[in-house]
């Protein structure tokens, strides 16, 4: 390994846009933050050193055994987040970078390239929920954002962003056009005429400092390995990458089955798959590559743990033997929870999914188990053990592998007869994971909160008869635009009581789950006008009562109080049978068996 002469971010940067290199496939994808693109560049521009770089220089003979991957140039955090497989030429060898590709990459984006990511609160699959943007150099202003701790404002903006607005100053300078600059003197006047800011204080100075720190200083300093073995470069990446952002643990098993699996190429198969769980027939999910492949190891009945001891060969040629089995798996076991009414909102373990699909696989189910009417009671018994186990605090958190094995060994057994649920739930207990709740977790429980993590789950075990394949909100009962201060007195509450009201509007007592066209159709109206005209027929006005625990509940305004007391009491009821007594759910997995 030796200590190459420094060279310049344009140099480098070039290098990369010819191909000279190149991504090994045990480099993890790209997972840094635009906040961290920022503080990068804000960093070059100060003079600040930003670390080496490591590089193997690969041979032609040894190309040809591995796979590699090209910069990623426009980041696309749903559409174009990883980077494109690269072609060798044979005959030729390559340089590969083992570690700085983050840095690398970052750079690339920032002077090259754009970053869109979901904007907070979008749907994933909203036509506008990731705006690409591009790095911009405020010419003008400091930075305003003390917690980013730059000095220099650098932000990913849009093109309308960037635009200067009627009368502002045309302050916004795209990053990446300091390599149109010509020098960095009367180049740098000329920009800066053109934007009549040519006699702004510090405007000149910071594009100075922008063209230095891209073009002119050299602070890439890298090391070079040209070693061929292997096993030796492979331990430098491990030793070399154990800082900065923390690998996945997908990571390194990914790398290494791409370079074990014979027919297929595993990280290409992964990443489609992670895309076809969270996005197709209408899913929206966020399931990771760490979920995927602790549910392909559990399938192949390997050990689960992400381990280096765990990715032989052997487990790599299991794991692609069944890879076209643990794909089914998974997209059926995805299009269940999604019929069990969870989306990436309010799945709040998404390891769920992992024996789930083991089920699925041993059971042998094929697409007619989502759907059939012979397996309905199966599938009702499943779901209720998926919302069980989600409400339950800390089932899937610590000890995950023990339980995942545990699980597996229960339903290899017992599958062929049905979902066992009473095995299973056993065979979590003496793990320490049991899902029999006492009646201080059950009164936590009615404490929970419109749109809480665990809110949709518990709204869901007291009310199973609903469909929630359908679309279903989580709906206040009375409305909360009522619940105002001004409202509230006007509609006669006293002020003594007023509080209480507010302070008990997002409680559970008052949510239930209603249609998404209902809610709309609902919006601000009280629970009995609005009941009075959406049944008109009494059959059905008696059964929505009953069904939803209002029946002979006070329904108006001033009887809140009342009303929310009465319902959270017999919601404490159905909890307490649903959640509390282990035997009240033997007749559902008898049913299930049976």
């Amino acid at each position: 390994m030796s200590f190459q002469t420094p060279r310049s971010i344009e140099d480098v940067l070039t290098a990369i846009h010819k191909r000279d290199y190149l991504m090994p496939a045990i480099q993890r994808e790209f997972v840094w933050s635009s906040d961290q693109i920022v503080k990068l560049v804000d960093s070059l521009m100060r003079g600040y050193p930003v670390g080496s770089f490591l590089l193997w220089e690969v041979k032609p003979e040894t190309a040809q055994s591995y796979t590699f991957y090209e910069f990623l140039t426009n980041y696309h955090e749903r559409d174009n987040p990883y980077a494109a497989k690269a072609t060798v030429p044979s005959g030729s060898g390559t340089v590969a970078v083992l570690d700085g590709q983050q840095r690398l990459t970052s750079l690339n984006i920032a002077l090259y390239g754009s970053y869109a990511e979901k904007r907070k609160y979008a749907w994933w699959n909203s036509a506008d929920a990731f705006p690409s943007k591009r790095l911009y150099l405020n010419l003008v202003d400091a930075p305003d954002d003390e917690e980013l701790g730059t000095r220099y404002d650098l932000r990913f903006l849009s093109e309308r962003e960037a635009a200067p607005s009627e009368g502002e100053a045309d302050k916004w300078f795209r990053v990446g056009a300091v390599l149109d600059l010509a020098d960095a003197g009367p180049a740098i006047m000329q920009e800066l005429s053109r934007r009549e800011i040519a006699n702004t204080t510090d405007a000149f100075q910071r594009l100075y400092e922008l063209f230095q720190a891209m073009r002119i200083l050299k602070p890439m300093n890298y090391f070079l390995v040209t070693d061929q073995d292997a096993d030796k470069v492979l331990e430098i990446f491990v030793r070399v990458n154990s800082g900065g952002t923390t690998l996945s643990y997908s990571d390194p098993l990914l790398s290494m089955a791409t370079n074990q699996w014979r027919d297929l190429d595993a990280r290409e198969e992964v990443r489609s798959l992670v895309s076809e769980i969270n996005s197709n027939a209408g899913r929206q999910f966020s399931f990771s590559k760490d979920v995927v492949l602790k549910t392909a190891l559990t399938i192949a009945d390997v050990d689960v743990r992400f381990t280096v001891s765990n990715f032989t060969q052997e487990n790599m040629e299991k794991v692609e033997s069944a890879w076209h089995e643990i794909k089914g798996a998974l997209l059926r076991a995805a299009t269940l929870l999604q019929q069990f009414g969870y989306n990436e909102r309010n799945l709040t373990a998404n390891s769920v999914i992992v024996p789930v699909a083991y089920y699925l696989h041993r059971r042998g189910a094929t697409d007619s188990y989502l759907d059939s009417s012979v397996d309905a009671a199966d599938r009702l018994a499943l779901q209720r053990w998926v919302t069980r186990s989600l409400v339950k605090r800390g089932i899937w958190g610590s000890g995950l592998d023990t339980l995942l094995l545990r699980i597996r060994d229960v339903i290899s057994e017992e599958a062929k007869g049905g979902f066992p649920l009473n095995s299973v739930e056993s065979a979590m207990a003496a793990a320490g994971k049991s899902l029999v709740f006492d009646e201080a977790e059950i009164d936590e429980l009615l404490n929970l909160k419109y749109a809480g993590q665990r809110t949709f789950s518990v709204l869901s075990v007291l009310y199973p008869g609903l469909d929630l394949g359908k679309k279903f909100h989580e709906d206040h009962i009375f409305p909360k635009s009522r619940f105002t201060k001004k409202k509230l007195l006007s509609a006669g509450v006293d002020l003594e009581k007023i509080d209480d009201f507010i302070g008990a509007i997002n409680l559970l007592p008052n949510l239930q789950l209603l249609a998404g066209t209902a809610n709309i159709e609902k919006q601000d109206a009280l629970p009995a006008e609005w009941i009075n005209g959406a049944f008109a027929n009494l059959e059905k006005r008696a059964t929505y009562l009953s069904e939803n625990d209002l029946d002979g509940l006070p329904l108006g305004l001033s009887d809140f109080a009342l009303f929310f007391e009465q319902r959270k009491q017999r919601i404490r009821g159905r909890l307490l049978v649903a959640l509390g007594q282990a035997e009240t759910l033997e007749g559902v997995s008898t049913a299930a068996q049976g």
